[in-house]
């Protein structure tokens, strides 16, 4: 396997350097002002020089916001987790009258995880939305929705193979609340197809308020109806 790569790398090379004419690219467009860093001018008649050194500020200046972010993020996630580690004691009293003490998390572990949790990981595709939102008068950019997207793709498909991976071999593994998992799959499901019908039905390539709002409201109603279904498993029919 190992001239594979290298002559790989070299039928690729030679593919790609077909479609330059000149040393330049025919399909190339100009770079647009960004929301954050803006675009150096000129951006015509440059020496090679200067286009590897504005390339290398560029690359500092994109490490540096992304070690920002990690920061921010590693920081979320730890006070996350002290939140809902919180335990609380409650009195009980055995059969023979005798009191104990247990101790119970304050959050419930179905609502902490469609909440704090899952904000906390997802943070950096919010935040990445909301700047390009913003930056861009309202309008989708070409990063926020294929983030989060990809990132929904990304959960979908490899963090389960990796889970189903994980398991040694001659084991079995359950899911515990399987009520909370269906409810989370109908839901799921619904916003795959909700999203659709707000892009592509009731106003193409547009969000009105109305919709906004609409599916807003849809997440407490996803909290709230797990919540029932892990707290009150009787109500489908499980002793």
């Amino acid at each position: 396997m190992g001239p594979t790569l290298p002559l790989l790398a070299v039928i690729l090379l030679t593919i790609g350097a077909e479609g330059f004419e000149n040393g330049t690219c025919p399909q190339s467009k100009p770079c647009s002002p960004g929301v954050i860093l803006p675009v150096w001018q000129p951006q015509s008649e440059l020496q090679e020089c200067s286009i590897i050194f504005r390339a290398v500020v560029y690359l500092i200046a994109l490490c540096y916001m992304f070690f920002g972010v990690s920061i921010v993020a590693d920081r979320f996630m730890a006070a996350i987790e002290v939140i809902t580690s919180q335990e609380r004691e409650v009195k009980m009293r055995k059969i023979t009258g005798e009191p104990y003490t247990i101790l119970i998390r304050v959050w419930n572990e179905t609502v902490s995880n469609l909440t704090l949790m899952a904000l906390g990981s997802s943070a950096p595709e919010i935040l990445l939305s909301v700047v390009e939102i913003f930056g861009n008068n309202f309008e989708a950019g070409e990063l926020g929705p294929s983030t989060i997207v990809g990132s929904a793709a990304f959960n979908l498909f490899v963090i389960i193979a990796f889970c189903i991976f994980a398991i040694p071999s001659g084991q079995v593994r359950r899911i515990q609340r399987e009520y909370v998992f269906w409810v989370t799959v109908v839901w799921s499901t619904f916003a795959y197809i909700w999203l659709y019908l707000i892009l592509c039905v009731f106003s193409p390539n547009e969000v009105e308020v109305w919709e906004g709002l609409l599916t807003f409201i849809f997440f407490p109603l996803t909290v709230i109806s797990a919540y029932v279904a892990d707290s009150y498993p009787k109500l489908f029919g499980r002793r």
